[in-house]
């Protein structure tokens, strides 16, 4: 791709360390400004998911071309491999991976055409190149050549303006449309005056209830004709043409403020923040807030395509959270109703799941004043809604992603020293979260982790849930909070309660035995976006005691080395988030950003030092494609941004950053205090990418860690580099840590062997991961006993066990034993998908039914395949009826079979079809079903049941996922009477 060319400011500065300490001086040298280095187009091709549009830092406003209307890589509104616009929109969303926003289209045009031209026929929408094509902080420009339109378009925090330059003074319109995207709720368009309108809309897609007022002036006036059919329609009066009167063929100009208040809000957002200014004038000023604000960090380097890279990132990462707040303080809270604050900027769009791993850390370093906001912003939607958001979205809970992040993002500014909220009101928020009974939470805290039949992505939410506790028992420390410490350290152990030392992988814990036939390639339910190679090392509150676990050092580098070196390739099931693969590592997807930085643990930071030079310069590229997977609203780039300066937050909640290899000559960081940190790397190269040495203020440093204060004190650190890996930092006392040393826990024994669906009778043997303990167990309401050597049952039986060291216990788990009936069993002519196995070849006839989430491991799945299924009864005898449990979640792309058969066979097994059902699988449900399809058969004699169930094949042409998707069949129990 072109790179975006760029006009004017030079920027004054060339930054010298003085003698004092941390200070430093200016002194004049012309170089080129450091917005001329963002390339907003990065991200906007592949997965990334960005868009290219003028936005200011952190604002509410996101104006920008929208090019796809649906699908996961329109989640933006933009992808750089379209070639129609459909308009500009006011609001949008960076690199998530679900779509929202898009509101308040404009469009100019040059005749009324209420139609967009999605389907092809002609509309308002336009061609354009990339070619005409032009974007930089705060700017966006494209000549819309089907119409020969130039458009350019700029913004303040929460207004932008229009400038269109239409070819001929004649035939002069714009479209606003409403109806744009998602699901339109309620809608008003309100002409004010033949220069103004204003209006509203309320729209339902990831946020259910998201409400944006506009107002809109226009430099000349217009004439207007609203949308109407022949019949009356809800659609009417959504969509409005303005012709303007316009006989000089002057430049047009559209100025809109939003709000997410009232109509009044938004006029007064556009008369505050652009009132009478010019085009040019809010361009230039949104150009300077852009260039002070990039001057947080300066980067001083000869490869331009890393200054691209990185400028571009830092970009990224200022571009969420969003203003959420009007000009008067005036905002709408979580509970829908108007609440008002200047004591702190209100905002939305926390990311959480993805931003608490870097982003955040990075804000409380060059973004200390709005950390504060942040903070308070979530105790704000604590008090409105009543808890902390997960991913909240315009006022939204959207119920996104996994753990309670805000509390590591909360814990992590208040240890760092963030002030400006109120500590007492934070830690009663942070343990509110962690206290809960729903996601999961409630058997995590009866058993120390969630079993697989409890909850979906069990795994995942037991490690995460581990460490967002370990973040609570760090602030709790600080406070002085004892009782608070000691539950949440003993709950941050529980990520070695699904910890399997056998496979040496953090798996699922279904009934009390481990989830299986195990493959760590297979990404199923157990893990949220990844697999057991991609989870398995997120401890990163006791990365010591992980290591113990694993075996000890030499174990723990022969898994990372063996995680970096494995095929790059999954199983199990389809996942596009798996991107930006080194063996293993998936860089596209956040669970692996601290990674690569484990083995300076281990005493091998030389090897952290080849794998971050690698990352950085093979997965971040100066093109469109060039993100390795969504850029979830700046931690792609925050890794990018930390990992380039040569340290990255593994641990946010600790005042470390784990020391890699810087990828610049020089980087210094402006701090809000007036101080300033620089890192200087001498000697550095593309050969001479490893640490030789390492002074910080001049003293010699040995250690592969910086702390919080380091930086946040000023400074120079300054790094010696070389072309083949050193002893530095390799010593024992020079390795970072982090552990948990308080208030062990004894971990809770698992089933070693037994099948919790049994015939004439099973074998159980128990074991505990944890050293020097005694396992104790009772059978039914027995009494407990020591155990001591496996035992057999031979009946449906409730086990009860846990294990005890001194006088600590574990918790008490129970396992449920189902006796099958022996004369049963049943053959799958077709393969079923193992990640959905159910437990194996006996599911359908186990005796164990599943729920409305297919997460949680009781259906057994069949993907682009019929079912075909037969039970044998060991001998013929009178069959009254069979029922067959099926399950439809489309959005999940599990739908009914279009038909189901049942054939009958006696010994001789010449099988007739008996019954058979039609169902229609494509009526679409936008809610988790289950049908029980029962067929009467009452014949004698019948010793085979044969059971057909047709797939549905390609998924509709509705779905998400036509045209290439194809359909999965869950079926559960097949029972017969």
């Amino acid at each position: 791709m072109k790179k975006v060319v760029l006009a004017v400011l030079c920027v004054l500065f060339f930054i010298n360390c003085s003698e004092e300490k941390g200070k430093t001086t200016i002194s004049s040298q012309q170089q080129k400004s450091l917005t001329a280095y963002v390339n907003p187009f990065i991200g906007t091709g592949g997965h990334g998911h960005t868009y290219p549009g003028a936005t200011m830092p952190f604002g509410m406003m996101q104006l920008s071309p929208d090019t796809r209307l649906d699908g996961w890589d329109g989640c933006s509104g933009y992808h750089y491999s379209d070639n129609y616009i459909y308009g500009f929109s006011h609001t949008h969303l960076s690199g998530t991976g679900v779509s929202d926003y898009g509101d308040i289209l404009l469009m100019p045009t040059n005749e009324i055409n209420f139609h967009n031209g999605a389907d092809g026929k002609k509309g308002y929408r336009a061609h354009f190149s990339h070619d005409n094509e032009k974007a930089s902080p705060g700017y966006y420009k494209v000549l819309l050549d089907s119409t020969n339109i130039d458009v350019e378009l700029t913004v303040t925090p929460r207004a932008g303006m229009h400038q269109y330059i239409f070819s001929s003074p004649e035939n002069q319109y714009t479209m606003l449309d409403l109806l744009h995207r998602d699901k339109v709720l309620d809608a008003k368009i309100e002409v004010v005056s033949n220069t103004e309108l204003q209006g509203y809309r309320f729209s339902k897609a990831w946020a259910s209830d998201q409400r944006v007022f506009f107002n809109l002036k226009t430099s000349h006036p217009f004439t207007h004709t609203f949308q109407t059919s022949s019949i009356e329609s809800d659609d009417d009066g959504r969509k409005i043409a303005l012709q303007f009167l316009n006989p000089k063929n002057e430049p047009v100009y559209i100025s809109i403020g939003i709000s997410a208040v009232d109509m009044e809000g938004a006029k007064k957002n556009r008369e505050t923040e652009i009132g009478t200014k010019t085009f040019q004038q809010i361009k230039t000023e949104a150009t300077e807030i852009w260039e002070k604000q990039l001057q947080k960090i300066v980067i001083e380097d000869s490869n331009e395509e890393h200054l691209y890279n990185f400028y571009t990132a830092l970009y990224h990462t200022m571009i969420a959270p969003n203003l959420y707040q009007d000009v008067d303080g005036r905002y709408r809270g979580m509970d829908m109703k108007i609440h008002q604050t200047t004591d702190f900027d209100y905002y939305t769009v926390f990311s959480l799941w993805d931003t608490f791993r870097a982003a955040h850390p990075l804000y409380t370093i060059i973004e200390e004043k709005r950390t504060s906001d942040f903070v308070n912003t979530m105790l704000a939607k604590y008090e409105e809604g009543g808890i902390l958001p997960i991913w909240d979205l315009s006022a939204s809970y959207t119920g996104c992603m996994i753990g309670y992040h805000g509390v590591p993002v909360i814990a992590d500014a208040y240890l760092k020293g963030i002030e400006g909220f109120n500590a007492e009101k934070a830690f009663e928020a942070v343990k509110h979260s962690a206290m809960q009974d729903k996601l999961g939470l409630k058997s995590y805290k009866e058993n120390g982790f969630i079993p697989v039949e409890e909850e979906s992505e069990s795994v995942s939410k037991t490690l995460e849930y581990a460490y967002d506790d370990w973040t609570i028992a760090m602030m709790a420390k600080r406070m002085g909070k004892e009782h608070e410490y000691a539950l949440f350290s003993e709950r941050a152990q529980n990520y070695k309660n699904v910890y399997n030392p056998k496979t040496g992988f953090m798996q699922g814990r279904f009934n009390n035995t481990w989830f299986g036939p195990f493959d760590p390639y297979e990404v199923n339910f157990n893990y949220t976006e990844a697999n057991a190679w991609q989870y398995s090392l997120f401890v990163p509150q006791d990365i010591s005691g992980l290591i113990e676990i694993m075996g000890g050092k030499d174990k723990f580098e022969t898994h990372l080395d063996n995680l970096f070196t494995a095929k790059a390739e999954t199983s199990g099931r389809n996942q596009a988030d798996i991107t930006g693969l080194i063996g293993q590592y998936a860089h596209g997807n956040e669970p692996s950003h601290h990674m690569a930085y484990l083995y300076n643990f281990v005493n091998k930071p030389y090897k952290t030092q080849e794998l971050t030079r690698q990352i950085l310069t093979e997965l971040y590229k100066n093109k469109p494609d060039g993100i390795s997977g969504n850029e979830d609203c700046g931690q792609m780039s925050a890794w990018y941004i930390f990992s380039s300066l040569g340290f990255y937050p593994v641990t946010p909640g600790t005042n470390q950053y784990i020391i890699g290899a810087p990828l610049f000559k020089k980087a210094t960081l402006n701090l809000e205090s007036g101080n300033t940190f620089t890192v200087v790397a001498e000697g550095l190269s593309e050969a001479n990418k490893y640490i030789k040495s390492a002074t910080l203020n001049g003293m010699d440093l040995k250690r592969s860690y910086l702390t919080h204060e380091e930086i946040m004190q000023g400074g120079m650190l300054v790094f010696t580099m070389t072309n083949a890996p050193s002893d530095w930092a390799t010593q024992d006392q020079n390795i970072p840590k982090t552990s948990i040393e308080d208030n062990a826990i004894i971990l809770a024994p698992f089933l070693a062997s037994g099948d919790i669906a049994f015939k004439e009778n099973t074998e159980i043997a128990l074991e505990v991961a944890s050293k020097d303990s005694e396992i104790f167990y009772c059978l039914d309401e027995g009494n407990f006993q020591k155990y001591t050597s496996p035992f057999k049952i031979s009946k449906t039986t409730t086990l009860k066990t846990y294990a005890q060291k001194g006088s600590k216990k574990s918790q008490v788990l129970t396992t449920n034993f189902f006796k099958i009936d022996k004369d049963l069993s049943v053959s799958l002519e077709t393969v079923y998908s193992n990640e959905y196995n159910a437990g194996g070849p006996d599911a359908l006839i186990d005796g164990i039914k599943g729920t409305r989430d297919f997460r949680t491991g009781a259906w057994q799945g069949y993907w682009g395949k019929d079912l075909i299924a037969t039970v044998d009864r060991s001998k013929p005898k009178l069959a009254k009826s069979v029922t067959i449990n099926f399950l439809e979640d489309q959005g999940s792309w599990i739908f009914f079979p279009t038909k189901v058969q049942v054939y009958v066979a006696g010994a001789d097994k010449k099988f007739r079809l008996s019954r058979e059902r039609n169902i229609n699988a494509t009526l679409k449900n936008d809610t988790p079903n289950i049908t029980k399809v029962v067929f009467s058969i009452n014949k004698p004699n019948i010793q085979y049941i044969k059971i057909v169930a047709t797939n549905l094949g390609k998924l509709p042409e509705w779905h998400l996922g036509y045209p290439n998707g194809d359909a999965w069949i869950f079926v559960d129990e097949i029972e017969i009477k």
